[in-house]
């Protein structure tokens, strides 16, 4: 009798196993951590490293760990976004449209440069194009 019990438990068992549904689900990398209705800046190329995610304006990004820092970002709100070089909106701004032009990793004179975000404006005098890297 035992021994039967041992065998239905073990069929059982793997009965169970077999049934439970197996998770395909992959964890979200590069951009695509980015949530919809978010601003978000990485701290490595194509959407690499830390990140922060903003919903509003953000006067200084030291506060976050990502002054100086962002070498890319994804701009998955209706919001133009201006990227100032100085805390507290100053010195030049970069523009950084929504959609699917808004993301990408920034030029190398401005990885690393950026101190604080605005949404929709009015933004300031523009950081220009760096020679040799406009289209």
């Amino acid at each position: 009798m035992r021994q039967k019990f041992s065998a239905l438990l073990v069929a059982v068992t793997a009965v169970a196993a077999a049934a439970l549904p197996v998770s395909t689900a992959r964890a979200a990398d590069g951009y695509d951590r980015c949530p919809q209705g978010y601003y978000c800046m990485f701290s490595g190329l194509d959407g690499t490293g830390d990140m922060i995610k903003l919903r509003g304006n953000t006067p200084d990004l030291a506060a976050l760990g990502m002054d100086d820092r962002a070498k890319s970002d994804w701009n998955r709100t209706a919001s133009t976004i201006y990227l100032w070089s100085d805390a507290h909106y100053s010195g030049c701004t970069a523009v950084t449209s929504s959609g699917p032009t808004g993301k990408g990793n920034f030029f190398p004179t401005y990885q690393d440069f950026f101190s604080s975000v605005q949404f929709d404006g009015p933004g300031g005098p523009s950081c220009g194009t760096p020679p040799g890297e406009g289209s």
